[in-house]
């Protein structure tokens, strides 16, 4: 009886605060469908990522626990803000801040079905500068692929980026490997497939993945056949269509990322000072968005202690979400 009014509760105080749009589906992923919603007092826009609890395993109750746990501890512009969480007897609401679109959807509506080097620069960058802060903090993110870089707008060329999904992320320190298989197969490294144990680098060769993907249109290992025999050997090719209108830098940048040797593949801060990623036009543009955000986090100092990350601007501190209250 207690814990049926405290579910009556917790629904009485979310529905209070928010208002679901059940018209307005955003996508369904590993944790449940996610909804367009709107905070009642503000007006402001939000997502609400609705999950069944009875549709849920203990590997899923145990991602979804990560998740919260880490996206309450990381506060960085580049990655999205975590609102609230509620957990009524039967169903755990979690909001979100809302996005327009993400790189994916940007992809594969573009013309070509790829992106120009000048828009591939920028966006991997904010993803970069991302993946800098959260390695800063220990954390991979384990699951890097297109489909998790939300954009604020899909009205231009040159949006901001936020990473998302961060159910597979683990803490995992410089000299810490772990052996869990985690991510999603096509962007996997070689380490994973191998279970020999990994660390932060497996995030750079995902992320050697998604800059072949964006500038090429095209997977670099072949999904049709035995995907993982072609990662652990790195066997992959620079076809002359598009390769050849595509830059000397950019292959070495890819190359020293799909670098089957953990130890000889780039870390972060390497791929940064990378000279693909050290151009004029790239700085002046990311100033650009700098400005229009009110926010300076991408061209600053490369030590992220010093970021400036107050991007606060929904007046959330996050109290009332704690994982160990997710008792399902």
């Amino acid at each position: 009886l207690e814990e049926m009014k405290r579910s009556q509760r917790v629904a009485l105080e979310f529905s209070s605060l928010f208002q679901i749009n059940q018209q307005e589906e955003l996508g369904s992923g590993q944790f449940g469908t996610v909804f367009g919603g709107v905070h009642r007092s503000s007006g402001r826009r939000v997502a609400v990522k609705v999950i069944m609890k009875s549709r849920f395993g203990r590997k899923q109750k145990e991602q979804l626990r990560s998740e919260v746990c880490i996206l309450q501890i990381i506060k960085y512009p580049g990655i999205i803000t975590l609102e609230a969480m509620f957990e009524t007897r039967d169903r755990v609401f979690v909001v979100m801040e809302k996005m327009q679109g993400d790189m994916l959807e940007m992809i594969l509506s573009s013309r070509l079905g790829r992106l120009s080097e000048r828009v591939t620069k920028y966006l991997i960058v904010q993803i970069v500068k991302a993946l800098q802060y959260l390695h800063s903090q220990d954390i991979a993110h384990c699951d890097l692929k297109p489909e998790n870089v939300l954009l604020n707008s899909v009205e231009t060329d040159f949006p901001q980026t936020k990473l998302c999904d961060f159910g597979y992320a683990r803490i995992i320190d410089e000299n810490t490997f772990r052996k869990t298989v985690v991510g999603t197969p096509a962007y996997l490294a070689p380490e994973v497939l191998q279970k020999k144990g990994y660390n932060k680098r497996l995030d750079m060769w995902s992320l050697g993945v998604v800059i072949y993907v964006t500038l090429s249109g095209t997977f670099p290992f072949n999904e049709g056949e035995d995907i993982a025999e072609q990662i652990q050997n790195a066997d992959f090719m620079y076809p002359s269509n598009p390769w050849r209108e595509i830059s000397a830098d950019a292959v070495d940048l890819i190359s020293k990322l799909l670098n089957v040797n953990i130890e000889e593949r780039l870390t972060i801060d390497q791929c940064l000072a990378h000279p693909w990623l050290q151009d004029q036009q790239l700085y002046q543009d990311l100033q650009a968005l700098e400005r229009s955000l009110g926010i300076s986090y991408l061209t600053t100092s490369m030590n992220t202690t010093t970021l400036n990350t107050n991007n606060n601007n929904n007046n959330n501190n996050n109290n009332n979400i704690d994982p160990q209250l997710i008792h399902f």
